[in-house]
């Protein structure tokens, strides 16, 4: 009799254990894979051995939630272990993005052929999708707060992609109300630059392009890592200053934020380096101007064409050092006055661009014959 009631006791504290430990029995813990992610904390990626679970962790900032998607193969059966869930058969034909930065993944993988629809496409840089946009394979849906639903409707996308600042999504709740699936893309959220680019890991799952999102990857990698290190061979670290004003508050880069990585990895002296936050700073002119006064180099500064635009929007641009002695750096270079701005569109997936570019303005010495691609000296 003891020997039956010990057993009984062992068998319930297992089974609270398990409990307490928030395992789900319902998934199978067997023949998993997790997929390597490097750098990116927000989304993970795990392989079963007949489906795939993808987790976003941090779909906007200090989200206390965690989205989970399950990706079947088309003709596959569903498990019964997933049912209930947010499914998403695989590959995608036909898909709605909402934000720019996903358009380079697209390119990138070889699948922006099946982009059908986009909110507001003016927005959108890329002369490769712009040529879609003209010759009307891609459909203007209105903007993000307002999308055309008839229209969205009429598509029929399989998948849409979309972003949350706050987790206040209307528009993608409704759009799941009609059982299209909505992904949540948060590499916006990742503090190291090339975790925002990983995060093409998680738009090749979509498309059964894995293996083709890490090699992409794998080789963005692969020129950040080398010019980091061509960089440390100069032993000049210029003070730099960023940022720029909107309504009298300048905006600074924190200085754990991805833009002082980008600094820090350039081998720069930045001024906010120091500062804890991983966002952007809103100063006072006044503190600006006593502590970047004589900077030497000023990258980053909005997405001014000229110092003359500078000046008319504040005469106080005009006491910096490097307003004086013509250091100032803008990311406008592709841009034209009728689309985005390639930068916010292309950088997040092309770190290793936005590094090299840097280091040629702060050590051009290391870079003789290099062009500048996003970055171009303010005159």
């Amino acid at each position: 009799m003891r020997f039956l009631i010990l057993c009984i006791i062992n068998c319930m504290l297992f089974f609270s254990c398990k409990k307490d430990k928030g395992i789900d029995n319902s998934i199978p813990l067997k023949n998993t894979t997790p997929f390597e992610i490097k750098y990116a904390k927000g989304f993970t990626i795990t392989n079963f051995e007949s489906y795939k679970e993808i987790k976003v962790i941090s779909p906007w900032p200090d989200s206390k939630e965690t989205f989970h998607y399950y990706l079947v193969k088309k003709g596959k059966k569903i498990p019964s272990q997933i049912k209930n869930n947010i499914i998403i058969k695989t590959p995608i034909e036909k898909v709605v993005a909402m934000s720019t930065t996903n358009i380079p993944a697209l390119e990138y993988l070889s699948v922006d052929d099946r982009l059908v629809g986009f909110p507001n496409t003016k927005f959108i840089s890329s002369k490769r999708t712009k040529e879609r946009i003209d010759n009307g394979f891609i459909k203007d849906l209105n903007n993000n707060l307002d999308i055309n639903m008839e229209l969205l409707l009429d598509l029929q996308p399989e998948l849409v992609i979309g972003f949350s600042v706050n987790g206040n999504n209307k528009v993608l709740n409704q759009i799941e109300k009609f059982k299209i699936p909505v992904v949540l893309d948060g590499a916006w959220t990742e503090q190291h630059p090339l975790g925002r680019a990983e995060w093409i890991k998680f738009i090749g799952a979509f498309f059964d392009k894995e293996k083709e999102a890490d090699s992409i990857f794998k080789s963005i990698e692969i020129n950040y890592t080398k010019a980091k290190e061509m960089a440390l061979k100069s032993e000049e670290k210029p003070i730099v200053l960023s940022g720029s004003m909107f309504k009298d508050v300048w905006n600074i880069p924190g200085g754990k934020s991805f833009i002082a990585k980008y600094l820090e990895d350039a081998n720069t002296d930045y001024l906010w380096k120091n500062n804890k936050s991983n966002g952007s700073l809103q100063l006072n002119f006044e503190n600006v101007l006593e502590k970047g006064r004589n900077a030497k180099l000023w990258i980053g500064a909005g997405a001014f064409q000229n110092k003359e635009q500078m000046k008319a929007q504040h005469k106080g641009y005009t006491y910096f050092e490097a307003y004086k002695n013509n250091s100032i750096y803008s990311y406008t270079k592709q841009d034209t006055s009728n689309s985005g701005i390639l930068f916010y569109e292309l950088g997040p997936l092309r770190p290793d661009i936005i590094l090299k570019d840097i280091i040629n303005i702060a050590h051009p010495e290391l870079l003789p014959n290099y062009e500048s691609f996003f970055y171009k000296r303010l005159d």
